[in-house]
């Protein structure tokens, strides 16, 4: 199994700051916005977003809640071992809010067709958008795209991208994995 490293710390670091600046631009002071991590991996892209959004940024307002979608997914009942659900913490009212959906690869669409789906059940937005850290553009099942992207990949075959986060995985790195 072959692995090409794709983006490292330093250029994380700076995807981040970008997609930060442009959150800000559309939604200047976050009064009706929230930010909504897609468990498992979208937690960990979320929570440093908002990170940089309060201490770089100085907003104080950045509400975070965390959307498990595992029962949601058309594929949950497919695989040989009983599936384990994350836990959804959103301790805010989401009607009437823009939510800004976050996770860090946008592959076929799904997941975000499930959290779509999730979300139905804690209210009606004003308006829903994706926050994606990778997007693998030419694999999708779904007509899904992202708001903001701070990478398009073109993986091909069975190629898979691997984010790893330093609060999981030990290091910042993004990785094409090859067969």
């Amino acid at each position: 199994m072959s692995q090409k490293l794709l983006l490292s710390a330093k250029e994380i670091n700076i995807i981040l700051h970008r997609l930060a600046c442009q959150l800000i631009e559309n939604h200047t002071h976050f009064n009706h916005t929230v930010l909504i991590g897609v468990q498992p991996r979208g937690i960990f892209l979320a929570d440093r977003i908002k990170k940089i959004l309060e201490e770089d940024y100085r907003l104080t307002n950045v509400k975070l809640g965390y959307l498990d979608i595992t029962f949601y997914r058309d594929d949950f009942r497919r695989g040989e071992k009983p599936l384990e659900a994350n836990k959804t913490n959103i301790d805010f009212v989401v009607e009437d809010k823009r939510i800004v959906f976050i996770d860090d690869v946008l592959y076929t669409g799904r997941s975000i067709r499930a959290a779509l789906t999730a979300m139905q059940s804690f209210g009606r937005p004003q308006e829903i958008e994706l926050l994606t850290l990778i997007d693998r553009r030419f694999s999708r099942h779904l007509p899904i795209q992202p708001n903001y992207r701070g990478r398009q990949v073109d993986a091909i075959n069975q190629e898979k991208v691997k984010v790893h986060w330093i609060e999981n995985e030990g290091e910042d790195a993004v990785y094409l994995i090859g067969q």
